[in-house]
C-alpha cells in the first residue's frame, strides 16, 4: 500500500475545508440581536474620570493617615543601617507595614464602622452624614499623635480662625501635621537604630586601617558582623514592639 504524499494530504484538507455543507446538516440561520449604546454624556465621562483618579489617590491618602508613613521610614533606616539595601525586600516590608498599620488602627476602624457605616448601611443616615461621623475617631486618632507646633503652623498658613480645641481644627489641617509629626518621629527613631551600627563600623574601620588591610573594604567584614548582632539581639521582635508601644 502507498503511503498518502505531502500533496494529496494538503488536497484533501482543502477539499473538506471548502464542502463544508456536505458534511453538515441545514442549519437555522442566528438571529441578530439589537443591541443599542446610549451616547454617554459630558457629565458622565466627567464624573468617571473623576472617580477613577479619586480612586488611584485614594490608598495614598487613606495610607498617610494611618501609623504607614513612620513604620516604613523606620524599615527604611533599619535596613540603610544594616547595610543589606536589598534585603528584606521592599515587598517584604510592604507587607508587614501594611499588617502593623491594620493592627494598630484596627480599633479606629471598629469605630468608624459603629458611628457611619452601620448605620449607613441601616439607611439612618446619608453618605455625607456618614463622612462627617467617620472622620471625628480618625480625627481623634491623628490629633493624639501630633505636634501642637505643626498643627499651629498649618492653622496659621489656612489662615483660620484660632479654635476652641484641636478637636474644633478641620482635617485639611489635622493631615498634613499628622504626616509632618509622623515623619519627625520616624526619623527619629531612625537616628537611634543608626547609633550602634556606626559604631561598628567605626571600630571595624579602624581596625582594618590599624592592622594595614587597606586593599579590603570594612564594610565587607562590618555587614556580616552588624547582621550577626542584630539577629542576636532579636532586632526585630525589639523594633516591631517599640513600633507597637509607641502608638500605645
Amino acid at each position: 500500500m502507498k503511503r498518502p504524499t505531502l500533496t494529496g494530504t494538503l488536497a484533501l484538507l482543502i477539499w473538506i475545508f471548502s464542502a463544508p455543507a456536505a458534511f453538515a446538516g441545514p442549519q437555522d440561520p442566528v438571529p441578530s440581536i439589537p443591541l443599542k449604546i446610549p451616547p454617554a454624556s459630558d457629565s458622565t465621562t466627567w464624573t468617571i474620570v473623576i472617580v477613577l483618579t479619586l480612586l488611584t489617590f485614594l490608598p495614598a491618602l487613606l495610607l498617610s493617615m494611618t501609623p504607614f508613613v513612620r513604620i516604613l521610614i523606620v524599615f527604611h533606616f533599619l535596613r540603610q543601617a544594616l547595610g543589606t539595601n536589598t534585603a528584606p525586600t521592599n515587598q517584604t516590608l510592604l507587607g508587614l507595614a501594611l499588617f502593623l498599620t491594620y493592627f494598630i488602627m484596627q480599633p479606629v476602624g471598629a469605630d468608624i464602622a459603629r458611628v457611619a457605616i452601620v448605620p449607613l448601611e441601616h439607611r439612618q443616615i446619608s453618605a455625607l452624614e456618614a463622612i462627617d461621623r467617620g472622620s471625628v475617631p480618625l480625627r481623634a486618632f491623628m490629633l493624639k499623635f501630633s505636634r501642637e507646633k505643626d498643627l499651629a503652623l498649618l492653622t496659621e498658613m489656612a489662615h483660620i480662625p484660632r479654635p476652641h480645641g484641636p478637636a474644633d481644627l478641620p482635617l485639611r489641617v489635622v493631615v498634613p501635621a499628622y504626616i509632618l509629626s509622623e515623619m519627625k518621629a520616624g526619623f527619629q527613631i531612625g537616628a537611634v537604630l543608626f547609633l550602634p551600627f556606626m559604631v561598628v563600623d567605626m571600630v571595624i574601620a579602624a581596625i582594618t586601617t590599624s592592622v594595614g588591610m587597606f586593599q579590603l573594604p570594612p564594610v565587607i567584614i562590618s555587614t556580616p558582623l552588624k547582621i550577626l548582632l542584630f539577629v542576636v539581639a532579636d532586632g526585630w521582635n525589639l523594633i516591631v514592639g517599640s513600633l507597637l508601644k509607641s502608638f500605645y
